[in-house]
């Protein structure tokens, strides 16, 4: 399928051919139909498949449909709630992009920055509003925005706002917004109380689910160094230096974890920087800018932390701890091989950790490289000895068959 064959507005197609995209992902081929056909979606995927265009080329499409090029004062129309600043803005600059030949404008609002330039574009009027949540509401309780003409609301990375204490919050949201809406939801996962969030404020929703989180790219070399716990920082060391690694994203289980890890790089000259839930979203910010930049070589981050990461060539991703959660690692080193890039993941796993391995290459279904040529291997006797070694260097066998939503049962009681 061509993008063409979706029967957008010209200016759309034009915008998206000039980003050099000819044929939409899976989740945008089966997205894209329902949410022009007006029905509420849940859409299971995660992050590197498109997800973004899924929702913003239709909501374009039907926004420039009713507004054109009217002069009228300018109303939100389109609410995307999203839990991260780093993914608002994301958001926010893919809105501008496919919208750019449109006469639709957008304002991305959150938290951690002064609200006046906020208040002020508000003011002036806008037609899509990208937020976070708590400085949506705050916004809304001193009377600077209003919902009630609400065609259509995203809820972006809803199991990430779960883990971030924001379900209360977006309930209060959606609460705001008038009941006859659009509503889409998209989340990497499905935990019961995302599920129950979707029954709640979700009617009669096509459901969407692509790259299937047991599926690992075919394009990311996966690695695993079998390596005692407390030989995990030197080894991280010995391999960015041996192996030359730069623009290097390492993942650490929790945050303490993280600085701890930026502390033993410093040491030994290794530009580094965390991102994690503690530091404020300007300092987030600032580290994402300087990493995508080059100007740090290593950034070591949590999984919430990092869901705001969207870098095309990321070529290393390195699982310091490994997850307890095996389709944790899918998510993760999904990081890498992204546009069509190659990519290589390296898990370091310490005895402790064997069952989390065990649980992952249950469900990746994939014969992982063992690595045994380095200096801080389990000493003998260890479990090391019960590891099935692979027959291959890792490739998967290739992605699941998605599931088709069906799109026939087009409701036609929404905003167009």
């Amino acid at each position: 399928m061509l993008f063409e064959d979706l029967s957008l507005s010209k200016s759309i197609q034009k915008a998206v051919f000039e980003e050099g995209y000819l044929n939409p992902t899976p989740i945008q081929e089966q997205s894209i139909p329902i949410v022009l056909a007006g029905r509420d979606l849940i859409g299971c995927a995660q992050t590197g498949t498109g997800k973004t265009a899924a929702f913003a080329i239709p909501i374009i499409h039907q926004l420039h449909r009713i507004v054109g090029s009217s002069k009228k004062a300018k109303v939100i129309r389109a609410l995307v709630v999203t839990p991260t600043r780093e993914l608002a803005v994301q958001i926010g600059q893919s809105f501008d992009t496919y919208a750019k030949y449109t006469n639709l404008t957008q304002l991305t609002i959150f938290g951690g920055v002064s609200q006046n330039p906020q208040v002020d574009t508000l003011k002036k009027g806008v037609d899509i509003l990208v937020a976070t949540p708590g400085r949506l509401l705050d916004l809304q309780k001193q009377g600077f925005l209003d919902l009630d003409n609400l065609h259509v609301l995203v809820l972006d990375e809803a199991d990430q706002m779960l883990d971030m204490g924001f379900i209360n919050d977006v309930k209060k949201i959606v609460k705001l917004t008038p009941k006859n809406r659009q509503t889409l939801l998209f989340s990497a996962t499905m935990p019961i109380a995302i599920r129950e969030l979707a029954e709640m404020f979700l009617q009669d929703p096509a459901k969407v689910e692509v790259s299937p989180v047991s599926s690992t790219a075919e394009n990311v070399e996966q690695r695993v160094y079998f390596v005692e716990k407390t030989e995990k920082r030197n080894l991280l060391y010995h391999l960015i230096k041996n192996e030359d690694l730069s623009n290097v994203l390492v993942f650490s289980r929790t945050k303490h974890g993280a600085d701890n890890v930026v502390k033993a790089l410093r040491k030994k000259d290794i530009p580094a920087e965390a991102i994690h839930g503690d530091k404020s979203q300007n300092a987030r910010q600032r580290v994402l800018d300087a990493f995508k930049n080059k100007e740090v070589g290593v950034l070591v981050a949590t999984d919430i932390a990092a869901r705001g990461i969207d870098i095309d060539q990321l070529p290393f991703v390195i699982n310091f701890d490994l997850p307890n959660i095996p389709e944790t690692y899918v998510h993760r080193i999904g990081r890498t091989g992204r546009a069509g890039n190659g990519g290589i993941a390296i898990s370091f796993c310490s005895k402790d950790e064997h069952p989390y391995w065990k649980d992952i290459q249950k469900l990746i279904k994939v014969d992982v490289k063992t690595i045994s040529d380095h200096p801080y291997q389990w000493h003998a006797g260890s479990p090391e000895a019960t590891v099935e070694q692979p027959k291959n260097s890792n490739r998967s066998g290739g992605a699941h068959k998605s599931r088709k939503s069906n799109a026939s049962k087009q409701n036609k009681k929404r905003w167009y």
